[in-house]
């Protein structure tokens, strides 16, 4: 513990063996993220070095590596505790490519802040640079709008207005942490969050004018329908916009980023399945498919094979080790 109160580490894997740096640096970031190495990488020299400050339930990390490839499969979701919410802010390297439930991005995200839901899956190759990350309780965000899933995988890129003002902000936020009070560090960084929540909703037509706050209600209220009525096996887009009284095109606009309501639909079904496939091991997978209204266990199958890289099977059999029961910065 810092003299200021703040909890604070330190660690970097330069006085490791060659052999055991990238590897130290798996095992150090493994309670929040799988580090993908393949064997040339492993055998020649790797950088990593790491500041973590814990301040409160906001976890604020000042991080360099080499290039990495970082993945959270649905496997390991369904197996950890962590659910916070992750702004990733690139002083320095990128991102290419991207991959989120509903898309692939294969051009590359090189500086800017991206937005990451720990409850979702993801795979990206991270370059070499320096990234600032702020890990935040979901509920913080939902102050800004009532659904930051909405978020996961957006990127503001450094040519967005404000953008560059929030990485100058969040880069002298790193250099000071050492000598603000707790107190101050945390107001400090519960307005950085919901600055970048704001950001991260206008820029997805949920937060800023009366417009886009008419907007946020309505997906908002799309979001709560759709949640209570997953299992109703007639739950599709037309059933929503039959049920709500909805404008085709305005129901299209909202889910437009998730690949259309139906895909989100779809995702929610699927994402439930995958808690329930490790939940209750006991389950045939067809009863579990059956439950969150899909037609028959090998349309399910493809599915969840589809979404996820892996037969539902599949993550049942995976062996994920033991994490702790908190949210934690990389």
């Amino acid at each position: 513990m810092l003299t200021n109160g703040i909890v604070h580490s330190h660690f970097d894997v330069q006085r490791e063996p060659v052999l055991r740096q990238l590897l130290a640096w798996r095992e150090r970031v493994g309670h929040v993220v799988d580090i993908v190495p393949s064997r040339e990488q492993i055998g020649r020299p790797f950088r990593g070095a790491i500041d973590r400050y814990d301040v409160g339930d906001i976890v604020f990390t000042d991080c360099y590596t080499d290039e990495l490839l970082l993945e959270r499969t649905i496997a390991r979701i369904s197996r950890d505790s962590v659910r916070s919410f992750v702004f990733q802010v690139f002083l320095s390297g990128g991102v290419e490519p991207l991959a989120v439930h509903s898309a692939t991005r294969r051009g590359a995200f090189c500086g800017g802040i991206l937005a990451l839901d720990m409850d979702q899956p993801i795979r990206m190759l991270r370059h070499a640079g320096c990234v600032v990350a702020l890990f935040a309780p979901v509920a913080l965000l939902q102050e800004v709008f009532a659904d930051p899933a909405a978020i996961h995988g957006r990127v503001l890129g450094r040519e967005q207005p404000m953008v560059q003002f929030i990485i100058d902000h969040i880069s002298a936020l790193a250099e000071k942490m050492r000598h603000m009070t707790v107190d101050q560090a945390r107001r400090s960084l519960v307005d950085v969050v919901l600055l970048l929540a704001s950001a991260f909703g206008r820029e997805a037509g949920l937060a800023g004018d009366a417009r886009a706050a008419a907007r946020a209600a309505m997906f908002d209220r799309v979001r709560r329908y759709v949640r209570a009525n997953l299992v109703n096996p007639e739950l599709s887009p037309e059933h929503v916009l039959d049920a709500l009284g909805l404008a085709r095109a305005t129901l299209y606009r909202l889910f437009q980023h998730e690949g259309g309501l139906g895909a989100y639909i779809r995702h929610l079904r699927l994402r439930q399945a995958a808690d329930e496939l490790v939940r209750y091991p006991d389950l045939r997978v067809k009863d579990i498919a059956y439950g969150l209204g899909f037609k028959s266990g090998p349309d399910f199958t493809r599915a969840f094979r589809r979404a996820y890289g892996m037969a539902p099977q599949d993550v049942r059999a995976m062996d994920i080790r033991a994490t702790p029961d908190w949210d934690s910065g990389v």
